[in-house]
Protein backbone atom coordinates (compact mmCIF):
# COMPACT_ATOMS: atom_id res chain seq x y z
CA UNK A 1 0.00 0.00 0.00
CA UNK A 2 1.19 3.59 -0.52
CA UNK A 3 2.84 5.23 2.45
CA UNK A 4 0.09 7.72 3.14
CA UNK A 5 0.77 10.66 5.42
CA UNK A 6 -1.68 11.35 8.19
CA UNK A 7 -3.10 14.82 7.92
CA UNK A 8 -4.37 16.07 11.31
CA UNK A 9 -7.46 17.71 9.90
CA UNK A 10 -10.69 17.65 11.89
CA UNK A 11 -14.11 17.32 10.32
CA UNK A 12 -16.52 20.12 11.13
CA UNK A 13 -19.01 18.58 13.54
CA UNK A 14 -22.63 18.90 12.52
CA UNK A 15 -25.30 19.46 15.14
CA UNK A 16 -27.42 16.34 15.52
CA UNK A 17 -30.55 15.69 17.57
CA UNK A 18 -28.52 13.47 19.89
CA UNK A 19 -25.87 16.15 20.39
CA UNK A 20 -22.76 17.38 18.65
CA UNK A 21 -20.71 14.87 16.66
CA UNK A 22 -17.17 14.58 18.08
CA UNK A 23 -14.35 15.96 15.97
CA UNK A 24 -12.15 13.30 14.38
CA UNK A 25 -8.92 13.26 12.42
CA UNK A 26 -9.19 12.56 8.70
CA UNK A 27 -6.51 11.44 6.26
CA UNK A 28 -7.38 12.97 2.87
CA UNK A 29 -4.14 12.07 1.09
CA UNK A 30 -5.70 9.45 -1.19
CA UNK A 31 -8.02 10.86 -3.85
CA UNK A 32 -8.88 10.00 -7.44
CA UNK A 33 -7.47 13.32 -8.61
CA UNK A 34 -4.18 12.72 -6.81
CA UNK A 35 -3.85 9.30 -8.43
CA UNK A 36 -4.75 10.61 -11.87
CA UNK A 37 -1.97 13.19 -11.70
CA UNK A 38 0.44 10.49 -10.55
CA UNK A 39 -0.46 8.18 -13.44
CA UNK A 40 -1.23 10.47 -16.38
CA UNK A 41 2.30 10.45 -17.84
CA UNK A 42 3.02 6.82 -17.00
CA UNK A 43 -0.11 5.30 -18.58
CA UNK A 44 -0.96 6.84 -21.99
CA UNK A 45 -4.69 6.74 -22.63
CA UNK A 46 -5.71 6.89 -18.99
CA UNK A 47 -8.97 8.80 -18.56
CA UNK A 48 -11.41 9.80 -15.87
CA UNK A 49 -14.27 7.32 -15.64
CA UNK A 50 -17.66 8.94 -16.30
CA UNK A 51 -20.78 8.05 -14.32
CA UNK A 52 -23.56 8.10 -16.89
CA UNK A 53 -27.05 7.27 -15.66
CA UNK A 54 -29.66 5.34 -17.59
CA UNK A 55 -33.34 6.16 -17.40
CA UNK A 56 -34.94 4.72 -14.30
CA UNK A 57 -31.73 4.18 -12.34
CA UNK A 58 -31.83 5.11 -8.67
CA UNK A 59 -29.31 5.43 -5.87
CA UNK A 60 -30.05 5.61 -2.14
CA UNK A 61 -27.37 7.84 -0.66
CA UNK A 62 -26.07 7.93 2.92
CA UNK A 63 -28.47 5.52 4.58
CA UNK A 64 -27.33 4.95 8.21
CA UNK A 65 -26.53 1.28 8.81
CA UNK A 66 -25.05 1.44 12.33
CA UNK A 67 -23.89 3.76 15.08
CA UNK A 68 -20.27 3.31 16.14
CA UNK A 69 -20.94 4.68 19.59
CA UNK A 70 -19.87 8.20 18.62
CA UNK A 71 -21.45 8.70 15.19
CA UNK A 72 -23.58 7.11 12.48
CA UNK A 73 -21.97 5.19 9.65
CA UNK A 74 -23.65 5.33 6.24
CA UNK A 75 -24.07 3.20 3.15
CA UNK A 76 -24.88 4.09 -0.47
CA UNK A 77 -27.00 1.66 -2.48
CA UNK A 78 -26.89 1.56 -6.27
CA UNK A 79 -30.06 -0.28 -7.19
CA UNK A 80 -30.06 -2.58 -10.19
CA UNK A 81 -31.12 -0.70 -13.31
CA UNK A 82 -34.70 -1.61 -14.30
CA UNK A 83 -33.73 -2.37 -17.91
CA UNK A 84 -30.93 -4.75 -16.85
CA UNK A 85 -31.19 -8.55 -16.51
CA UNK A 86 -32.73 -9.58 -13.20
CA UNK A 87 -29.63 -10.86 -11.38
CA UNK A 88 -31.08 -10.66 -7.83
CA UNK A 89 -27.45 -10.50 -6.69
CA UNK A 90 -26.01 -7.91 -4.32
CA UNK A 91 -22.39 -6.81 -3.93
CA UNK A 92 -20.89 -4.98 -0.94
CA UNK A 93 -17.76 -3.09 -2.07
CA UNK A 94 -15.14 -1.88 0.43
CA UNK A 95 -13.08 1.10 -0.71
CA UNK A 96 -9.29 1.28 -0.50
CA UNK A 97 -6.88 3.88 0.82
CA UNK A 98 -4.26 2.16 2.96
CA UNK A 99 -6.73 1.50 5.82
CA UNK A 100 -6.44 5.19 6.70
CA UNK A 101 -7.96 7.14 3.79
CA UNK A 102 -10.32 6.84 0.84
CA UNK A 103 -14.06 7.22 0.48
CA UNK A 104 -17.02 5.12 -0.57
CA UNK A 105 -17.58 7.50 -3.49
CA UNK A 106 -14.40 6.14 -5.12
CA UNK A 107 -16.53 3.18 -6.20
CA UNK A 108 -19.32 5.18 -7.83
CA UNK A 109 -18.15 4.54 -11.40
CA UNK A 110 -17.77 0.79 -10.88
CA UNK A 111 -21.01 0.53 -8.91
CA UNK A 112 -22.83 2.34 -11.70
CA UNK A 113 -21.57 -0.10 -14.35
CA UNK A 114 -22.50 -3.09 -12.20
CA UNK A 115 -25.97 -1.66 -11.50
CA UNK A 116 -26.46 -1.33 -15.27
CA UNK A 117 -25.65 -5.04 -15.53
CA UNK A 118 -28.36 -5.90 -13.02
CA UNK A 119 -26.54 -5.93 -9.67
CA UNK A 120 -27.46 -4.04 -6.51
CA UNK A 121 -24.28 -2.54 -5.06
CA UNK A 122 -23.73 -1.46 -1.45
CA UNK A 123 -20.93 1.00 -0.65
CA UNK A 124 -20.33 1.32 3.11
CA UNK A 125 -18.52 3.97 5.08
CA UNK A 126 -16.37 2.45 7.84
CA UNK A 127 -13.95 3.60 10.51
CA UNK A 128 -10.42 4.15 9.23
CA UNK A 129 -7.21 3.90 11.25
CA UNK A 130 -7.03 7.61 12.28
CA UNK A 131 -10.38 7.14 14.00
CA UNK A 132 -10.08 3.56 15.27
CA UNK A 133 -7.54 0.78 14.66
CA UNK A 134 -8.16 -2.84 13.71
CA UNK A 135 -10.55 -4.55 14.16
CA UNK A 136 -13.02 -1.61 14.21
CA UNK A 137 -13.20 -1.28 10.41
CA UNK A 138 -13.62 -5.03 10.05
CA UNK A 139 -16.51 -5.01 12.49
CA UNK A 140 -18.08 -2.15 10.52
CA UNK A 141 -17.92 -3.86 7.14
CA UNK A 142 -19.20 -7.07 8.73
CA UNK A 143 -22.15 -5.10 10.08
CA UNK A 144 -22.64 -3.53 6.63
CA UNK A 145 -22.82 -7.00 5.08
CA UNK A 146 -25.25 -8.13 7.77
CA UNK A 147 -27.34 -4.98 7.19
CA UNK A 148 -27.46 -5.71 3.46
CA UNK A 149 -28.64 -9.25 4.18
CA UNK A 150 -31.30 -7.97 6.59
CA UNK A 151 -32.61 -5.48 3.99
CA UNK A 152 -32.31 -7.82 1.01
CA UNK A 153 -36.02 -8.51 0.54
CA UNK A 154 -36.98 -4.85 0.17
CA UNK A 155 -34.33 -4.55 -2.56
CA UNK A 156 -35.56 -7.69 -4.36
CA UNK A 157 -32.52 -9.70 -3.34
CA UNK A 158 -32.01 -12.98 -1.54
CA UNK A 159 -29.97 -12.63 1.67
CA UNK A 160 -27.95 -15.61 0.47
CA UNK A 161 -26.95 -13.84 -2.75
CA UNK A 162 -24.79 -10.97 -1.54
CA UNK A 163 -21.08 -10.95 -2.35
CA UNK A 164 -18.32 -9.05 -0.56
CA UNK A 165 -15.60 -7.28 -2.52
CA UNK A 166 -13.09 -4.51 -2.23
CA UNK A 167 -10.06 -2.82 -3.71
CA UNK A 168 -6.50 -2.57 -2.38
CA UNK A 169 -6.75 -2.32 1.42
CA UNK A 170 -10.50 -2.78 0.92
CA UNK A 171 -9.78 -5.97 -0.98
CA UNK A 172 -7.69 -7.21 1.93
CA UNK A 173 -10.55 -6.41 4.31
CA UNK A 174 -13.19 -8.01 2.07
CA UNK A 175 -11.10 -11.17 1.74
CA UNK A 176 -10.62 -11.40 5.49
CA UNK A 177 -14.34 -10.93 6.10
CA UNK A 178 -15.30 -13.46 3.43
CA UNK A 179 -13.17 -16.21 4.96
CA UNK A 180 -13.23 -15.33 8.69
CA UNK A 181 -16.45 -13.35 9.18
CA UNK A 182 -18.84 -16.32 9.49
CA UNK A 183 -16.77 -17.61 12.45
CA UNK A 184 -17.76 -14.61 14.55
CA UNK A 185 -14.24 -13.15 14.64
CA UNK A 186 -15.62 -9.70 13.81
CA UNK A 187 -18.86 -9.83 15.76
CA UNK A 188 -21.45 -12.41 16.70
CA UNK A 189 -25.21 -12.46 16.62
CA UNK A 190 -25.67 -11.36 12.99
CA UNK A 191 -25.20 -13.24 9.74
CA UNK A 192 -22.00 -12.09 8.05
CA UNK A 193 -21.86 -14.69 5.28
CA UNK A 194 -21.22 -13.70 1.67
CA UNK A 195 -21.86 -15.91 -1.34
CA UNK A 196 -18.69 -14.81 -3.16
CA UNK A 197 -15.50 -12.78 -2.80
CA UNK A 198 -14.19 -10.21 -5.29
CA UNK A 199 -10.67 -9.03 -4.43
CA UNK A 200 -9.24 -6.20 -6.53
CA UNK A 201 -5.50 -6.04 -5.85
CA UNK A 202 -5.86 -6.72 -2.13
CA UNK A 203 -3.11 -8.48 -0.16
CA UNK A 204 -4.13 -11.91 1.12
CA UNK A 205 -1.21 -12.72 3.44
CA UNK A 206 0.54 -10.07 5.54
CA UNK A 207 3.23 -12.48 6.77
CA UNK A 208 5.00 -13.36 3.52
CA UNK A 209 8.47 -11.84 3.03
CA UNK A 210 7.43 -10.03 -0.15
CA UNK A 211 4.43 -8.51 1.64
CA UNK A 212 6.47 -7.45 4.65
CA UNK A 213 9.01 -5.79 2.37
CA UNK A 214 6.36 -3.21 1.49
CA UNK A 215 3.73 -3.27 4.23
CA UNK A 216 6.23 -3.30 7.12
CA UNK A 217 8.92 -1.21 5.43
CA UNK A 218 8.37 1.86 7.60
CA UNK A 219 7.74 -0.27 10.71
CA UNK A 220 5.51 1.67 13.12
CA UNK A 221 4.77 4.37 10.52
CA UNK A 222 3.56 2.08 7.74
CA UNK A 223 -0.15 2.19 6.89
CA UNK A 224 -0.56 -1.48 7.85
CA UNK A 225 1.22 -0.97 11.17
CA UNK A 226 -0.93 2.05 12.00
CA UNK A 227 -4.03 -0.01 11.31
CA UNK A 228 -2.87 -3.18 13.07
CA UNK A 229 -1.48 -1.41 16.12
CA UNK A 230 2.23 -1.96 15.58
CA UNK A 231 4.87 -3.35 13.26
CA UNK A 232 5.08 -7.03 12.43
CA UNK A 233 7.83 -7.41 15.00
CA UNK A 234 5.60 -5.99 17.73
CA UNK A 235 2.18 -7.33 16.67
CA UNK A 236 2.91 -10.50 14.68
CA UNK A 237 -0.14 -12.38 15.97
CA UNK A 238 -2.44 -9.58 14.79
CA UNK A 239 -0.77 -9.52 11.36
CA UNK A 240 -1.37 -13.28 11.11
CA UNK A 241 -4.99 -12.93 12.25
CA UNK A 242 -5.57 -10.21 9.63
CA UNK A 243 -4.22 -12.43 6.84
CA UNK A 244 -7.14 -13.83 4.87
CA UNK A 245 -5.05 -16.78 3.68
CA UNK A 246 -4.93 -18.16 7.22
CA UNK A 247 -8.72 -18.46 7.40
CA UNK A 248 -9.54 -20.39 4.21
CA UNK A 249 -11.57 -23.46 5.16
CA UNK A 250 -14.08 -25.93 3.73
CA UNK A 251 -16.87 -23.33 3.80
CA UNK A 252 -14.90 -20.75 1.81
CA UNK A 253 -16.80 -18.94 -0.93
CA UNK A 254 -16.08 -18.76 -4.67
CA UNK A 255 -13.31 -16.25 -5.17
CA UNK A 256 -12.39 -13.83 -7.96
CA UNK A 257 -9.06 -12.02 -7.87
CA UNK A 258 -8.63 -9.09 -10.24
CA UNK A 259 -5.09 -7.79 -10.33
CA UNK A 260 -3.10 -4.97 -11.82
CA UNK A 261 -0.30 -7.39 -12.60
CA UNK A 262 1.86 -5.81 -9.87
CA UNK A 263 2.76 -8.87 -7.74
CA UNK A 264 3.05 -7.11 -4.37
CA UNK A 265 -0.68 -6.43 -4.25
CA UNK A 266 -1.82 -10.05 -4.59
CA UNK A 267 0.64 -11.70 -2.20
CA UNK A 268 -0.91 -14.84 -0.73
CA UNK A 269 -2.93 -15.62 -3.86
CA UNK A 270 -1.13 -18.89 -4.54
CA UNK A 271 -1.66 -20.08 -0.98
CA UNK A 272 -5.35 -19.14 -1.11
CA UNK A 273 -5.91 -20.84 -4.45
CA UNK A 274 -4.14 -24.00 -3.22
CA UNK A 275 -6.45 -24.10 -0.20
CA UNK A 276 -9.54 -23.48 -2.34
CA UNK A 277 -8.47 -26.34 -4.60
CA UNK A 278 -8.21 -28.65 -1.57
CA UNK A 279 -11.75 -27.75 -0.59
CA UNK A 280 -13.05 -27.84 -4.20
CA UNK A 281 -14.13 -24.20 -4.10
CA UNK A 282 -14.36 -22.36 -7.43
CA UNK A 283 -11.91 -19.55 -8.07
CA UNK A 284 -10.85 -17.37 -10.96
CA UNK A 285 -8.11 -14.85 -11.63
CA UNK A 286 -7.70 -12.05 -14.16
CA UNK A 287 -4.86 -9.57 -14.28
CA UNK A 288 -4.26 -6.62 -16.53
CA UNK A 289 -1.11 -5.84 -18.44
CA UNK A 290 0.53 -2.47 -17.83
CA UNK A 291 -2.20 -1.17 -15.56
CA UNK A 292 -1.96 1.07 -12.48
CA UNK A 293 -2.66 -0.37 -9.08
CA UNK A 294 -5.94 1.59 -8.93
CA UNK A 295 -7.25 0.24 -12.25
CA UNK A 296 -10.87 0.26 -10.99
CA UNK A 297 -10.84 4.07 -10.88
CA UNK A 298 -9.97 4.80 -14.50
CA UNK A 299 -10.62 3.99 -18.10
CA UNK A 300 -9.68 2.00 -20.14
CA UNK A 301 -9.46 -0.65 -17.35
CA UNK A 302 -12.70 0.00 -15.47
CA UNK A 303 -15.17 -1.44 -18.04
CA UNK A 304 -13.14 -4.66 -18.27
CA UNK A 305 -13.11 -4.96 -14.48
CA UNK A 306 -16.92 -4.65 -14.42
CA UNK A 307 -17.16 -7.24 -17.19
CA UNK A 308 -14.95 -9.72 -15.32
CA UNK A 309 -17.00 -9.31 -12.13
CA UNK A 310 -20.22 -9.83 -14.08
CA UNK A 311 -18.83 -12.91 -15.81
CA UNK A 312 -17.70 -14.43 -12.53
CA UNK A 313 -20.95 -13.80 -10.68
CA UNK A 314 -23.21 -14.89 -13.54
CA UNK A 315 -21.20 -17.91 -14.72
CA UNK A 316 -19.56 -19.25 -11.56
CA UNK A 317 -21.52 -18.03 -8.55
CA UNK A 318 -25.03 -18.18 -10.04
CA UNK A 319 -24.31 -21.66 -11.40
CA UNK A 320 -23.20 -22.79 -7.94
CA UNK A 321 -26.40 -21.40 -6.46
CA UNK A 322 -28.56 -23.28 -8.99
CA UNK A 323 -26.75 -26.53 -8.24
CA UNK A 324 -27.85 -26.54 -4.58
Amino acid sequence: MPNLSLLPLALLAAAMNAGDVPLRDVDDSYTIGQRFEQYRDKYPGIAWAPVTWREGQSVLFDRPYKNSGTRDLHIDIFKAAPEAPARHQGIVLVHGGGWSAGNKNHFYALANLLAQRGYTVFLPEFRLSPEAPYPAGMIDIGDALAWAREHAAELELSPDRIAIGGASSGGQMASLLAYAGPSGLFGEGRDRRANALIDLDGVLDFTLPETLKYEDAAKEASPAARWLGGSYGRAASRWREASAASHVGPNAVPTLILGSGIPRFTQGKDEVFAALDRYHVAHREFHFENAPHDFWLFEPWLPRAASEIDSFLSQVVAKKGRAK
